[in-house]
């Protein structure tokens, strides 16, 4: 059996920690920052980790660290151990991405730039230091509806939908005067064109250079309060389906320009008039999922396809990506808080979890504590994955739990 590290063992990355104890696999946890936010933390598991280095500053320390551990992979378990992850693997010499591209798979900039050069496309954008140069370059090159976020961050994080100059400036302006969603300090912000069409994101896993795609599902988002778009549901797309070969080419074309070759990734793309384009990748585990649910009514889900590449690498060639899955209609749901709340209701989920086709639900009540309203993916309550032979069924408790929100259902 393998060693494996994994980097930040939060969100999706939790439930690879457990898969892999379940198999067997000795786990051994690294944090690439000293401090991580509640929003992550609360979902760490210590008890699948035979041991948790911290944070260590020192990077070459840390690998030979790992080194003495036996450590035979190291992965991200989300967005924020990406980069530290492949540095380990490429001092380690064990099995990872190709380290001459690492800045292309956390700068959204450099992505850019990386992908259109080898064909793709991607939106037109800039980065900027100030909010004064992004108005003068947007005004020259948009001049129209666009799309300003940080660099480095993910989820929904202080993306915003601008359609002036003005809108444009104030934007840069709040993400540079902020942190992003792990805390680290936006110093260049990104403008780029707003894509119109049907967003996808398509989750798989590679190892050598092999891709399979795991889960491919399709956004549906909402315009948030502050314009911003928040996440409404999504709905998974069976991979051989003849409306996503084009996707899958170009997800494939994306990983290998961004030099994906050992890792889970998370592309998302918008599927344009003119084809696909990029928006963004992640090399790490897809986020705001239940594994287990997916793989209930699927057969695999990302995380424990790619938890079987890590006991067995061999197998994920193997694996046939394209066969139909999804026998039943489901749909993950975000949960959305129209209001922020004084004083949380402490049954909430439990109310939730009541709706005939709720299968799962994602949330973390707090009696008399503040809610937040929802403007991201951080202050969004939690998420529901609904589930049914029909439709119908899905769509009414779809609707129902909106009512509900619109009620005031998480307190006053």
């Amino acid at each position: 059996m393998p060693t494996v590290a994994i980097v930040d063992g939060y969100s999706t990355g939790s439930a690879l920690g457990r898969m892999l104890a379940e198999r067997g696999v000795a786990c051994v946890h690294v944090r690439s920052s000293a401090n991580m936010g509640e929003y992550f933390r609360h979902a760490f598991r210590a008890e699948d980790f035979v041991d948790d280095l911290g944070f260590v500053p020192d990077t070459t320390e840390l690998a030979t660290r790992l080194r003495g551990r036996g450590v035979d992979r190291v992965v991200a378990g989300t967005e924020s151990g990406v980069t530290l992850a492949d540095t380990l693997n490429d001092l380690l010499g064990t099995p990872g991405n190709d380290i001459s591209t690492l800045a292309a798979r956390r700068d959204k900039a450099v992505m850019a730039d990386v992908a259109r050069a080898a064909g793709l496309a991607v939106p037109l954008g800039g980065t900027f230091d100030s909010a004064d140069a992004a108005a003068r370059w947007y005004t020259s090159a948009i001049g129209g509806a666009a799309v300003v976020k940080p660099l480095d961050s993910a989820g929904t994080d202080n993306v915003h939908f601008c359609h002036d100059v003005d809108e444009v400036r104030a934007a840069c302006a709040t993400i540079l005067a902020s942190t992003n969603l792990y805390g680290s300090p936006n110093r260049l912000v990104l403008v780029q064109e707003r894509v119109v069409g049907t967003e996808y994101y398509v989750n798989t896993v590679s190892q050598a250079g092999v891709h399979r795609v795991a889960e491919i599902w399709r956004y549906t988002k909402r315009h948030g309060p502050n314009g911003a778009p928040i996440y409404d549901y999504e709905v998974p797309v069976d991979p051989g389906r003849a409306e996503v070969v084009s996707i899958r080419a170009f997800v494939g074309a994306v990983l290998d320009a961004l030099g994906v070759r050992s890792s889970a990734a998370h592309t998302e793309i918008m599927v344009t008039e003119r084809g696909p384009v990029l928006i963004e990748t992640g090399a790490r585990l897809g986020g705001a999922t239940l594994p287990d649910v997916v793989e209930k009514f699927s057969g695999v889900s990302q995380a424990g396809l790619f938890a079987a590449a890590l006991v067995n690498p061999d197998s994920l060639e193997a694996f046939d990506d394209r066969s139909p899955r999804w026998a039943r209609t489901v749909r993950n749901v975000a949960l959305v808080n129209p209001v922020a709340v004084s004083a949380q209701s402490g049954d909430w989920l439990s109310r939730i979890s009541e709706l005939p086709t709720a299968v799962a639900v994602a949330g973390n009540p707090k009696a008399g504590a503040e809610l937040p309203m929802t403007v991201d993916l951080i202050s969004s309550p939690g998420f529901v994955y609904l589930a049914s032979d029909d439709p119908r069924e899905v769509e009414r408790d779809y609707r129902l739990l909106r009512e509900w929100e619109q009620q005031r259902c998480y307190g006053e």
